[in-house]
């Protein structure tokens, strides 16, 4: 389910089929080019809030099919950097996530099985139609971890400050859980332990900002 025209246009230019779109009417002649194959159904305000997951619905809502899982093909990962999350649980980091690297241009994350549902509603409104774009795949991080041949930057609060880290041209950014951080069955497969410097007294970062901070620095050109 994608609320809002902003997200459902970002479906609409991707490779996700939409199924149905429900509309109030001011929405009517922005539809009216649409493809014969989506289905549209205009509602009225009572109607769309009856199945909106807003407390405030912005009046157009679609179906989207879900796209058929697809087995990781790790070569095609090389000369790339993607993230691994390990069970982050929250679906608005999840969704702030997939928003950040669709930013930075980093086109795959790779979840653990316990890692919060990508097309959990208030996962895909807060991607802001980023979803379209992203590559999401779900496994089992062990198994998939010790058949890559990739470098592995774990985000630790002990290692290489993040400042000084040699990224090269690929690699894996694995992040932790929000509250017990990376599984230590996990930490063992790290080549590249990295920490962001802390300088005040908070105790952790929320994964989405560390995420969002690793994307900045792999990304920035060197001079």
């Amino acid at each position: 389910m994608i609320e809002g025209i902003k997200s459902i246009t970002e479906f609409i230019n991707s490779s996700y089929q939409i199924h149905s779109i429900y509309y109030t009417a001011p929405y009517s002649s922005l539809l009216a080019k649409l493809g014969p194959n989506i289905k549209l159904f205009e509602v009225n305000a009572a109607e769309l809030s009856k199945i909106s997951t807003l407390q405030t619905p912005q009046g157009i809502l679609a179906l989207v099919y879900l796209p058929k899982e697809q087995q990781i093909d790790t070569n095609s990962l090389a000369n790339s950097f993607a993230l691994v999350l390990d069970d982050v649980q929250d679906p608005g980091n999840l969704g702030t996530i997939i928003r950040t690297a669709d930013w930075f241009g980093i086109r795959n994350i790779i979840c653990s099985m316990n890692t919060v549902e990508a097309f959990n509603p208030k996962t895909v409104q807060s991607t802001m139609g980023s979803l379209a774009r992203i590559n999401i795949h779900y496994t089992d991080l062990e198994t998939f971890l010790e058949g890559v041949k990739l470098p592995i930057f774990g985000a630790l609060l002990s290692g290489e400050s993040i400042y000084e880290t040699n990224w090269g041209k690929e690699g894996l950014i694995l992040l932790g859980n929000e509250g017990h951080g990376i599984s230590e069955s996990l930490i063992k497969k790290i080549s590249c332990p990295v920490t962001i410097p802390r300088i005040g007294e908070a105790e952790s970062l929320n994964v989405a900002v560390s995420a969002a901070i690793f994307c900045n620095e792999l990304t920035r050109p060197i001079k």
